[in-house]
């Protein structure tokens, strides 16, 4: 039987992918949360954030539609989305 998603492991899987992101290599673990936007906190371009959402949807095997990826932008969102699409429960 394949191993259930929680949403902690989604929350942990999500920062991983964000911290080892090329551009926020310079980001470390204290001004980092889950709450920090990509583009007002950390200034992340357009263009830097679809790279980001192709490396979430690398990791966990999703595809993000253009039209919800301009609406994720901070790592809360993103973990919300993952678990709607992966079917993990809060």
């Amino acid at each position: 039987m394949p191993h259930k998603l929680t949403k902690q492991e989604v929350e942990q899987r999500v920062l991983k992918v964000v911290k080892m992101f090329h551009r926020l290599q310079m980001v470390n673990d204290t001004n980092f949360t889950l709450d920090s936007h990509f583009v007002n906190d950390f200034g992340l371009d357009s263009l830097d954030h679809v790279e980001l959402m192709l490396a979430v949807e690398e990791e966990f095997g999703i595809e993000i539609p253009d039209d919800e990826i301009e609406k994720l932008m901070t790592g809360v969102k993103l973990t919300n989305y993952v678990c709607k699409v992966k079917g993990v429960e809060n």
